[in-house]
């Protein structure tokens, strides 16, 4: 079936790769991949009449054809935070984190390509994710994760069945090993960064909001952001759905005040974000010092008409409280956004408007604040 499977597309100097032979990244200019791929705004949509998993979306998502690795991910509720801000709850996914919308993707991408082993560099989330679906798929799985990653993740990668390498140093030392694998024949390098087909499964958070909300957006999507795969998930669900006459949203992106290279590029009206020193952070999930997508993450916040909030560890650590407080318990990281709109913010930046945001992972995951 991988004539089914659409190409890769680069999206700043247009190079084009077959999926079965291209290489992980680009290789005119070395940035991520894009794909060849709009679906049709005239295609049926209706994901009532589909399965119980993210695949009810089918005539939206580039894999067309029928699928065997699921775990009925998606589906997430929405519970009211305020007045007008909800809460998807995406740490109810198989393995806790709103991750598994992306593994799944690549997981049956790989399925459909056959390699001889999966590889894939991860701070926790994206690899407990994509083990757990290449275990589902039947395949042979590794990954990189840098020193000092919670005992609680790899735990459960191990269990998955993947093999997991600790590189010393940080997050960039466990790409670069993870890349260099990726490099060798027989290797299927299960990149939530720079494989686009983990965005098209992102997107489905932001297709099943419209689905709660009764075929609408609200006015504001509030969003995580470190490597951005969730915002941009929700850009190109946004820019489909406006395709079929659904009015999209601003979109808020948060950081940690931290490490904040977006937030500090979108400041100076930079249209690229410039490396930054790694600091300790509660919110290590979005603590990405050099974004691979910084451009396209700042372009769709602007093109959106949004902005980026940064919020202090002082305010992480109380949002996690408050969330823990309402009977939610979340890691660290997927605080930052009640941090930065909820009422303990130090300004209104939603101004009244309609929003919601994500829970993006489970407080089992990590340790939380004392």
């Amino acid at each position: 079936m991988t004539h089914a499977i659409p190409g890769y597309v680069c999206p700043d100097d247009g190079t084009r790769a077959d999926v079965r032979t291209a290489p992980w990244c680009c290789p005119v200019c070395g940035g991520p991949w894009d794909l060849d791929f709009a679906p049709d705004p005239a295609s049926p949509l209706d994901p009532q009449a589909g399965p119980n998993s993210l695949w009810r979306f089918g005539s939206a998502l580039p894999l067309p054809g029928a699928f065997s690795v699921t775990m009925s991910e998606g589906n997430t509720p929405l519970l009211p935070l305020g007045e007008r801000i909800h809460a998807k709850l995406d740490y109810l996914m198989p393995t806790l984190s709103f991750k598994d919308r992306g593994a799944v993707m690549l997981a049956e991408v790989a399925r459909r390509l056959g390699p001889e082993r999966v590889v894939a560099d991860s701070s926790g989330n994206a690899g407990t994710a994509v083990a757990a679906y290449c275990a589902r798929a039947g395949l042979s799985c590794e990954i990189f994760v840098p020193e000092g990653t919670s005992a609680k993740k790899t735990g459960q990668m191990r269990a998955h069945g993947a093999a997991v390498r600790v590189v010393p140093g940080g997050r960039e030392a466990a790409a670069a090993a993870a890349r260099a694998e990726a490099d060798l024949p027989g290797v299927f390098y299960a990149s939530h960064v720079y494989n686009p087909y983990f965005l098209h499964g992102t997107k489905t958070y932001a297709y099943e909001v419209w689905e709660e909300l009764g075929g609408r957006l609200p006015e504001v999507l509030v969003l995580p952001v470190g490597n951005g795969t969730l915002l941009l998930g929700a850009a190109l669900a946004a820019e489909e759905l406006a395709r079929r006459g659904v009015r999209p949203p601003a979109l808020f992106a948060v950081q940690a005040e931290a490490v904040s290279p977006l937030a500090q590029a979108f400041a100076a009206g930079a249209e690229d974000a410039g490396p930054v020193g790694q600091r300790p952070t509660l919110a290590e999930g979005i603590a990405i010092p050099a974004p691979p997508r910084a451009r396209q993450i700042l372009a769709a916040v602007r093109k959106s008409g949004g902005t980026f909030l940064t919020v202090s560890e002082e305010a992480l650590d109380a949002a996690h409280r408050d969330l823990a407080g309402r009977g939610l318990f979340v890691e660290p990281t997927a605080a930052a956004c009640w941090a930065a709109v909820g009422p303990a913010a130090p300004s209104n930046p939603l101004q009244g408007r309609t929003a919601v945001l994500p829970l993006c992972g489970a407080g089992l995951k990590a340790s939380p604040a004392a």
